[in-house]
């Protein structure tokens, strides 16, 4: 702990009276709710406080101007680092404004000032309750109701829209935390992480598709049957498709973050039957057309 008429600015011969405006001033300056989220800030409040406590009771501070106490109180024999301090009550005794109790009956814009912050933190607002909510390719797009388990117990259905992305959050009002006294509840935020799934690759909103075809139905043409993330649709393979000819179907992939989906690109795969069946074996052992075709130098063109 420092020494109180340091923290407050003051020679130890100061009035009460000069020792109550430096902390008035002081905790104008320094107060939590004049400097929310500055954690340094409230630590300087905590001691000015502290320093305030000790001084203003005149009989505390003869003590300690006669070296009978510490900066905390304590009596001097009793050696206690800050560390004793700092898990003690008084440590925090500055959340309930206990030290501004003589200037919060006041009727200047301080007082009100006060009273205000002990308003507030006797309403104060829930906290707002966060969780990552994991969801099918399928449920991104569509849409879908999950349920989720809250900290405290029980349970929060959440709906999540159609076409919703990976890393998009859902408030969810009032299904936080509750507040205290007439304070609202806070709110539930779902972070949602599309799962990837398994049938597909990815490529930012696009997703790829491997197609087996036949031999037959890459040489004739065909229609074909392949998933997409919410349902099986029809796909055309025109006559002469070479193994890796890609097909594109517009709209059929991932949801884009600004609206509308990306598209399923449908890569063909030449699968032959097996065991090989003899005929074709047949034929390819005298088709000479076959033979002289090298698909290295066509693709090297």
């Amino acid at each position: 702990m420092k020494n109180p008429y340091e923290v407050l600015g003051v020679a130890p011969t100061a009035s009460a009276e000069d020792i109550k405006k430096a902390y008035r001033r002081l905790a104008m300056k320094t107060h939590p709710d004049m400097n929310p989220g500055d954690a340094s800030g409230e630590e300087t409040f905590k001691d000015i406080a502290n320093a305030w406590r000790l001084l203003r009771d005149p009989e505390k501070r003869r003590r300690f101007d006669a070296g009978e106490i510490d900066e905390t109180g304590v009596e001097r024999p009793q050696q206690r680092y800050y560390r004793d301090f700092a898990q003690s009550p008084q440590a925090d005794a500055y959340a309930d404004d206990a030290a501004f109790a003589d200037f919060a009956e006041g009727e200047d814009p301080f007082a009100e000032l006060l009273r205000r912050a002990a308003h507030v933190r006797a309403n104060r607002r829930g906290e707002d309750l966060r969780f990552r909510m994991p969801v099918t390719l399928a449920e991104s797009i569509a849409g879908a109701t999950k349920r989720v388990t809250l900290p405290a117990g029980g349970t929060l259905d959440v709906a999540i829209p159609a076409g919703i992305a990976d890393g998009q959050a859902l408030r969810l009002k009032g299904k936080g935390a509750p507040g205290a006294g007439s304070g609202r509840a806070g709110d539930a935020i779902v972070e949602v992480e599309v799962l990837s799934d398994p049938r597909f690759a990815r490529d930012g909103d696009d997703l790829l598709y491997e197609a087996p075809v036949s031999l037959t139905e890459a040489v004739e043409g065909a229609r074909i049957r392949i998933p997409t993330p919410t349902e099986d649709v029809t796909l055309t393979v025109p006559p002469e498709s070479g193994s890796g000819t890609t097909l594109r179907l517009k709209g059929k992939g991932a949801p884009r973050r600004g609206g509308g989906r990306g598209d399923l690109h449908v890569k063909l795969r030449l699968v032959l039957p097996k065991p090989a069946d003899s005929a074709l074996k047949a034929f390819i052992a005298d088709w000479e057309a076959g033979k002289a075709f090298n698909p290295r130098e066509e693709t090297a063109r």
